[in-house]
């Protein structure tokens, strides 16, 4: 067996033996159900407030520069939209009632937004202008980074990362966390927040995503349009967006197959019209 081989089964019966299966959400209407695993030293509370300075500084660095847009026309359209899907948020997980949430929108040239742990939604205005993005198509994007959120994807990365890394230092590293084991949750939080998701977290995303906007009464089929939108900005050169959300070839159909699950939803939350 070659050392990466190795490796990566010493990872997994580490990570399995120090995570616990765990659903982070209903499934909903769209029937999202799959179990996961996460690092029981890497709990949802450090995860989020990991991420919240990363956030603050984020935020401290636009202003800086003087590029954090509050009072446009797009940032009063963001946070209208965020306060709806926000709303519906809880459905999915009783505890986002609880979560701090933040929108903030970045003046650049940047096709790219995020939700990072907790909440804490970015968009840049490059996504909204550059592609022009209606109502419905923001929500579809920032459904789906919500979505991630909501489904811990990121600290389910580093779960998966905080593994490899006592692979690598011996399962001693389960006896005590320690200034090793803090150095290894550095390394797994920016493993963890840097690479791209998973097909299935992907679609997940996707999924969710698409049932917070119909919930929120936000047209379900502009995530095709914003989709379509993506892919040919993409003929350009790739957006960032799609750097980091890799776009299978199914995934418009998968979309399409699911439209009608949520489209009593949609009519409901627009008053059955």
């Amino acid at each position: 067996m070659g050392k990466s081989s190795y490796l990566t089964a010493v990872a997994a019966a580490l990570l399995l033996a120090g995570c616990q299966p765990v659903q982070t959400t209903s499934g909903g209407a769209v029937g999202v159900e799959r179990k996961q695993y996460m690092f029981s030293m890497l709990s949802t509370e450090q995860v989020n407030q990991m991420y919240a300075q990363s956030y603050q500084q984020t935020l401290g660095e636009a202003s800086t520069k003087g590029v954090l847009d509050t009072s446009s026309e797009n940032a009063r359209r963001l946070n209208a939209i965020a306060q709806r899907l926000i709303a519906k948020a809880p459905l999915f997980r009783a505890d986002a009632a609880q979560w701090q949430w933040e929108v903030a929108l970045i003046d650049s040239d940047e096709l790219n937004a995020s939700c990072g742990p907790g909440g804490k939604i970015i968009f840049y205005s490059g996504l909204i202008e550059k592609l022009r993005l209606t109502d419905d198509e923001i929500a579809a994007v920032m459904g789906h980074e919500i979505a991630h959120a909501l489904r811990e994807h990121g600290r389910e990365a580093m779960s998966k990362a905080y593994g490899v890394q006592m692979a690598k230092q011996g399962a001693g590293a389960l006896l005590g966390v320690g200034e090793s084991g803090m150095a290894m949750a550095d390394v797994a939080v920016q493993y963890g927040m840097t690479l791209p998701n998973s097909r299935s977290n992907e679609n997940e995303a996707d999924l969710i995503g698409l049932e917070l906007a119909a919930r929120a009464g936000y047209d379900p089929n502009a995530a095709i349009t914003l989709w379509q939108k993506m892919s040919q900005a993409g003929n350009n050169g790739t957006p960032q967006f799609m750097s980091t959300h890799p776009a299978p070839g199914n995934r418009t159909a998968a979309l399409e197959a699911a439209i009608p699950k949520v489209m009593p939803l949609y009519r409901q939350a627009r008053g059955g019209n």
